[in-house]
């Protein structure tokens, strides 16, 4: 049951998306006197866009495999999931009277793989809970008194509030309102935090062929497996495009992709193009005689090799290994493309970057600036596609909301004892 004060404690939420809509909802239940501002006309717009495709809203995967998923960061992350993990996110989503179901590749979907009818049902909900929701109000930083300046269409505005929640995104799609540009607005308070990088995103290659760019950017590659270094290969599918490769496969590994060429100035993937065949089958098929049929026809025959899996290994295998039955088998199996660099950040579908965990408090309170909190993807933390990013960004929304109701709470236990 939500908490009645004579005099509730008022908290300003800032960022409209996951994050700062779920804390919203934890501290109104709690009784707190709730505004939240969004800079663009509505909230939630990032989480809608997501959804277009099919809301993927969490995994069904066991905890410590979903867990392993936040890599350097499953450590900060774990305290977020044991709070609210993927079981406890769909029980929610049940509250809201919408259903879900479990996709054959362990994804959790609402049962209309639609993003719209659950954020209607809950934005009713917060409503109704007293949540004021305030869009087209963008933060522009402190003012010298400590009050937030906002800018909004009726001018600029100073806010105060009895503690302050920053939900803000990361640096991806900004036309979406996640630009990035509080990281100077916390910079200015001396918070510490690691410069955004593009995440879930594309890779280039030095160069297609001009073949490959006119025929085949756009083509799906499907049924692949792809590693990198000493990482397992993962099976699914990905995209050529203009410029080099994306899609889910790509995603997967695209923080260890991206620290390699960190470090290194490029990273080799390699392409299984026949998972399902083992080496030795492909050997022996490419070494039965072909007679007069061309290598591509060769190739189809024999291992059902053509279209854009036939292109690309015409693209990066060596022209003599074409000739050389062993050398062309393990190109197949393994096939080397060198992408030298991340697609723009404003292209990726999420960020690694922002505040690290290690300037908040066990409450995501700033260590810095006292009563003001951080949750969602503006935190140092990266995830996979596949359910993983939402449900990390409930998971914060949900802590921070109960971090700022602990901190009020005990501030007003301080200001109780504290001597005249």
């Amino acid at each position: 049951m939500p908490q009645t004060h004579a005099h509730p404690h008022h908290v300003i939420i800032i960022g409209g998306g996951p994050a700062g809509l779920m804390a919203a909802e934890v501290l109104s239940q709690a009784g707190a006197k709730v505004d939240l501002y969004d800079g663009m006309p509505s909230v939630g717009r990032k989480f809608l866009l997501a959804g277009v495709g099919g809301m993927n809203i969490t995994h069904s995967e066991a905890y410590p495999a979903f867990l392993s998923r936040y890599a350097d960061r499953a450590p900060q992350m774990a305290p977020l999931l044991r709070q609210f993990g993927a079981e406890a996110l769909c029980e929610w989503i049940h509250e809201l009277g919408i259903e879900t179901f479990v996709g054959s590749s362990g994804r959790v979907f609402p049962t209309d793989m639609k993003a719209a009818p659950l954020l209607r049902a809950w934005l009713k909900r917060l409503r109704d809970q007293g949540v004021v929701i305030h869009t087209r109000h963008r933060w522009l930083g402190w003012n010298d008194d400590g009050s937030l300046l906002m800018h909004s269409p009726e001018g600029d505005k100073r806010l105060r509030g009895d503690a302050v929640l920053l939900a803000l995104g990361g640096g991806s799609w900004s036309r979406l309102g996640s630009d990035g540009a509080w990281l100077k607005l916390l910079e200015d308070k001396g918070v510490p935090y690691a410069p955004l990088q593009p995440s879930n995103c594309g890779f280039e290659v030095s160069a297609w062929s001009e073949l490959m760019v006119s025929k085949f950017a756009g083509a799906p590659l499907k049924n692949v497996a792809i590693g990198l270094a000493d990482h397992k290969p993962r099976l699914g599918e990905c995209v050529i495009t203009v410029t080099g490769i994306e899609g889910s496969l790509i995603y997967a590994l695209s923080a260890s992709i991206r620290e390699a060429i960190n470090r290194d100035g490029s990273a080799t993937v390699h392409i299984d193009l026949l998972p399902s065949k083992p080496l030795d089958k492909v050997l022996a098929a490419l070494a039965k005689p072909r007679g007069s049929r061309s290598m591509s026809k060769h190739l189809h025959s024999q291992l059902g090799l053509d279209g854009v899996k036939a292109a690309l290994l015409r693209e990066l295998a060596p022209a003599g290994h074409f000739n050389d039955p062993d050398r062309l088998a393990v190109d197949i199996k393994a096939l080397p493309l060198t992408l030298v660099k991340a697609r723009p950040l404003d292209e990726a579908i999420s960020t690694a970057g922002g505040v690290p965990f290690e300037a908040l408090d066990e409450r995501l309170m700033l260590k810095r600036v006292p009563g003001v909190f951080c949750a969602g993807e503006m935190l140092d933390w990266e995830a996979p596609t596949g359910g993983y990013l939402l449900t990390g960004c409930f998971a914060s929304g949900r802590v921070a909301g109960r971090g700022v109701l602990e901190w009020l709470r005990s501030s007003c236990k301080l200001k109780a004892t504290s001597p005249n």
